[in-house]
């Protein structure tokens, strides 16, 4: 078997309100746009390595129900998750509670989107060189 390198490239989070979306990700988290393309419903924003894409999916889809408005497993690492997590309270964002620290050393707050779409800002993590195992 051929061993293949792996390059995750997009995260895709669901939405039907793709407008309101794209606002939430540039303007109130200020993540940078890479590329907006409001005829496909498709929007996609700098995270430093993988990007976010907001893609619409239509009202009338029943796999939205199942797809918007849930916990989506994306972790946003920043420097310095106190500092963020109260920039962001300021602007709006709704936490679902205080950034707590974890029993592995990291330090975790849940966030919704205005789709319900909850993400993770993650900071105080050990080294990045230390063994993960």
């Amino acid at each position: 078997m051929t061993r293949r390198a792996w390059e995750l490239a997009v995260v895709r989070v669901f939405v039907r309100d793709w407008e309101a979306a794209v606002r939430f990700y540039r303007d109130t988290l200020g993540m940078p746009p890479l590329r907006i393309e409001p005829r496909f419903g498709w929007a996609e924003f700098d995270t430093g390595g993988c990007s976010l894409a907001v893609e619409r999916l239509a009202e009338d889809d029943e796999e939205a129900r199942e797809l918007v408005g849930r916990y989506v497993g994306v972790s946003l690492r920043v420097a310095d998750i106190e500092a963020t997590h109260r920039e962001l309270r300021e602007r709006g964002v709704e936490f679902l509670a205080p950034a707590g620290r974890q029993p592995w050393g990291g330090v975790l707050a849940h966030l919704r989107d205005p789709e319900g779409n909850v993400l993770t800002l993650l900071g105080g993590t050990p080294d990045a060189g230390s063994d993960a195992g």
